[in-house]
């Protein structure tokens, strides 16, 4: 009954149940109130709480005794460094960078960039800022200097923090070459260019407001705490995908901190003595909420990994790290499991490595399929945990809480139940709720819990309009799906993802289920194409698993009865393309949206977040052929 009661009290009475939880962290001056309401959309939680995260990710465990205790595992096969970083070694460095920071200028309420790869410096510039009160915003490195600069414009950075360069498998990216242009282009010129020299290529620090890393902390001394209110901006994270003028979502300190700490603890199910990883990036949410502000914040030790699911420097990669720093727990995309199956689809690499210090794998990001689900669970022998939650909200809306003494089973197919402080509604076109088991647009009834994001940088209208707007008393997810009768939840997709064939709607992300649980496929997309008599036609994208041997025209025949026998001959699938590689952003999601237009014959635009852009003049001419 834990997780009933928990649930429970957090929708019956949200504002006692946060007061409660935000005991779990280390206040200045703890809060009085938790929900504030100034109308029926605009409230605040925590909103006299005083606090710094930075002091909850590192002071903290310091002054606890636990300095010696590991904060970072940085593991980087791309350049083949491996190195660790206490939590006293970790505050030292943040807090010189941080007084460096406040002696260029930066004050709390300051806005910086972080463009940096998956090194130890971006968690240190993270971090540094927080301490400050300064407002980061992490830009991916790599990213095109057209789209850096309009994010140093939206949020008037008055710094730029960076590395001479990334590595990724095949190549190397100089950075400053990068953000030389992007401060070229944009209107508002930051003070200050803080570049880290790596090893493998040296930038050129010719402009005056550029300074050398090493060069910016030396005689810095180190800067406090600064003390901070519970609604002052932790950072701002632009989401993926953004064309024309970006949106940010904007993370405060008070909820953010409370929140991680119950999704840490009683989500993930991890205490101060686990290992912990989350394969992901820190450009994306997954990176801020669940490789740096959470695992410290809860005095873990975390995992920072520069390099990739395979060919780093092969499909063992993975197995690897979890044996070298007995790993607890990860998070991961299914994307990357999917490509690691492809490579090795009888998962051989992993006989090498020991990998029973992990107790299960959390997966997010995208759809689990049965057929990746099963693989996983079958190689590793531990649980598989798909759980969901978005850019937006920062933690999860819907997953097991692994932490709780009884936590509720796993079902395939489902993300499991909300966790506290989310009612969520299947709603239809018209705002009712839809009946037990019906598909519907998931939305979550307002207030929304602690953590969550509540507006968009410079743009006090847009939340509003994105995510308020279409239903009174609701925030629009974009996500479509259902509820069982005991409250589980599944995702069907994006809303978007539903194509009408001959006045039929129907899922796309179902078709994927079937299509992905054939032997030969290591990864696919279905896409709905323009058709003059149906309106819209399926057509499958396919990338094979390494040595697999069968016919593009069996595979077709094949997958084309499995979805008549699924679905029934209305789907009309009748198209399939064997592909190499499927486009993708860097945190492993297959950018649907796109293929959605390039199937249409409709103009795009290439994603910033793009991982490989050049795949998509392939799978143009693919579908041109059609």
């Amino acid at each position: 009954m834990e997780y009933a009661n928990q649930y429970d009290n957090s929708i019956n009475n949200p504002s006692r149940y946060w007061l409660e939880r935000s005991q779990a962290i280390n206040w200045y001056v703890p809060p009085s109130t938790g929900l504030t309401n100034t109308s029926d959309t605009q409230y605040n939680w925590f909103e006299d709480g005083l606090l710094n995260t930075c002091y909850l990710a590192l002071d903290y465990h310091v002054e606890q005794g636990r300095g010696d205790t590991v904060a970072f595992y940085y593991d980087s096969p791309v350049t083949g460094v491996k190195q660790q970083l206490s939590y006293a070694q970790l505050l030292a460095q943040v807090s010189v960078f941080a007084g460096a920071m406040k002696r260029a200028g930066i004050c709390k309420g300051d806005t910086v960039i972080i463009y940096m790869p998956m090194i130890l410096q971006a968690p240190i510039a993270m971090l540094a800022c927080a301490r400050i009160g300064a407002i980061h915003s992490v830009v991916f490195g790599g990213f095109a200097a057209s789209e850096l600069a309009v994010r140093i414009d939206d949020i008037q950075a008055k710094m730029v923090i960076t590395a001479s360069c990334g590595i990724e498998v095949d190549k190397i990216i100089a950075y400053k070459p990068l953000v030389d242009e992007a401060i070229k282009q944009a209107t508002h010129k930051p003070a200050t260019t803080v570049v880290y020299q790596r090893e493998t290529l040296t930038a050129q620090c010719s402009r005056a407001s550029d300074i050398d890393w090493m060069d910016f902390i030396i005689g810095a001394e180190a800067a406090p705490c600064e003390i901070l209110k519970s609604n002052d901006p932790l950072y701002i994270l632009y989401t993926s995908g953004t064309t024309g003028k970006p949106k940010g979502v904007v993370r405060d300190n008070g909820g953010h901190a409370v929140a991680l700490k119950l999704a840490f603890n009683d989500i993930y199910g991890l205490s101060a003595k686990d290992v912990w990883w989350a394969a992901s990036d820190i450009g994306w949410v997954v990176g801020h909420s669940f490789i740096v502000y959470g695992p410290l914040i809860c005095g873990a030790s975390s995992v920072l990994y520069e390099g990739k699911p395979i060919k780093t420097p092969n499909a063992g990669a993975f197995w690897r790290v979890i044996s070298d720093y007995k790993v607890s727990s990860m998070l991961c995309a299914p994307t990357a499991f999917r490509a690691i199956r492809g490579d090795d689809p009888q998962g051989a690499c992993a006989s090498h490595y020991d990998t029973s210090s992990l107790r299960w794998v959390f997966v997010a990001g995208e759809r689990l399929d049965s057929s990746t689900y099963h693989w996983i669970a079958d190689l590793l022998k531990v649980p598989v945990l798909d759980h969901w939650w978005q850019t937006e909200t920062g933690w999860p809306i819907t997953a097991p809480m692994m932490g709780l003494n009884n936590p509720r089973p796993t079902r395939v197919g489902s993300t499991n139940n909300c966790t506290p402080g989310y009612d969520l509604r299947i709603l239809d076109e018209d705002g009712q709720e839809v009946s037990t088991g019906g598909v519907g647009n998931i939305c979550l009834k307002l207030p929304l819990p602690p953590g969550v994001s509540t507006g968009i940088w410079n743009q006090p209208n847009r939340y509003h309009n994105a995510y308020l707007s279409t239903y009174a008393g609701f925030y629009k997810t974009g996500d479509g799906g259902y509820k069982d009768e005991q409250g589980y939840v599944y995702i069907t997709g994006r809303t978007d993802d539903v194509i009408n064939v001959a006045g039929h709607r129907l899922s796309t992300a179902e078709m994927e289920e079937i299509v992905s649980s054939h032997e030969a496929i290591a990864e696919c997309a279905v896409v709905g194409a323009t058709d003059a008599l149906k309106g819209q036609v399926p057509i499958g994208l396919v990338v094979l698993k390494a040595g697999s041997k069968i016919s593009n025209a069996d595979l077709q025949t094949a997958l084309i009865a499995r979805v008549r026998q699924k679905i029934g001959a209305v789907a009309c699938f009748k198209e399939v393309f064997v592909v190499n590689r499927l486009p993708k952003t860097r945190s492993g999601k297959i950018l649907r949206a796109v293929l959605r237009k390039i199937a249409a014959a409709e103009t795009f635009q290439i994603p910033a977040t793009i991982d490989n852009p050049e795949i998509l003049g392939e799978i143009k001419e693919y579908l041109k052929a059609r």
